[in-house]
């Protein structure tokens, strides 16, 4: 592509790493095109933010496609992950160290499907106190690592699909459809509390948004290798 077509507008598919920051992938992805079609700026964004320890589908736009953004950001998604059973976090996943454990013996593959049931359709969810929410000006994460006690209210949210599909010891690996706004460690936690088992995230994939799918993306390495060489 050439640097008119970036400017015009892009819809990039890109494969996020492990531990990398969305924003740190528009910056990288902004830096690379600055540099291969030497120009001093252009706007790039992300439709929708894939913490660092996710993985998988981020839609990056650039140019006068940035304008799209929310529309993007508001299409359905599809994640694959895994949540494990008989502990908490206070993040809900790996990103902090196991504050409770719980009793697992009366767990059964039948109860585990059952239960993925009361998450079917329109429900209340309460967001992580480690996200980037904000409240009162300052990020729910801020108060989380301050140790202060904050009020957070629920979001109606809607869960189209949740499937188990595998159940090792007290690993689920799972997939959900779901609307925006939806924390997958959120419902890794509930699904924990609705089990009386306590669980939590140990690995999340987008794999989709909308129509567009994590198979058809690139790697950020495979990306600059398109890009023009410099002289």
């Amino acid at each position: 592509m050439t640097v008119e077509d970036y400017q015009s507008g892009q819809v990039l598919l890109v494969d996020k790493p492990l531990n990398w920051t969305s924003f740190q992938v528009v910056n990288k992805l902004r830096w690379e095109i600055r540099q291969a079609f030497n120009i001093k700026k252009i706007k790039v964004g992300h439709a929708g933010t894939l913490d660092p320890l996710a993985t998988g589908l981020l839609v990056i736009c650039t140019g006068k496609m940035t304008k799209q953004i929310d529309t993007f950001q508001g299409q359905i998604k599809e994640y694959i992950g895994t949540i494990v059973l008989g502990s908490t976090t206070p993040s809900f996943d790996l990103e902090t160290d196991i504050n409770e454990t719980f009793e697992t013996a009366h767990i059964t593959e039948d109860l585990i499907h059952n239960t993925t049931k009361q998450f079917i359709g329109e429900i209340e969810q309460f967001p992580p106190i480690f996200s980037a929410i904000k409240k009162d000006g300052k990020r729910l994460y801020e108060f989380a690592r301050a140790g202060e006690d904050v009020d957070i209210k629920p979001r109606t949210i809607t869960i189209q699909d949740f499937e188990i599909t595998n159940i090792s010891d007290l690993n689920i690996e799972f997939r959900v459809v779901c609307s925006k706004g939806t924390y997958i460690r959120s419902l890794a936690n509930d699904f924990g509390k609705a089990l009386l088992s306590g669980g939590h995230l140990s690995a999340l994939r987008r794999t989709k948004i909308g129509d567009f799918d994590v198979k058809n993306a690139l790697s950020i390495d495979d990306f600059i290798k398109n890009l023009p060489k410099k002289d």
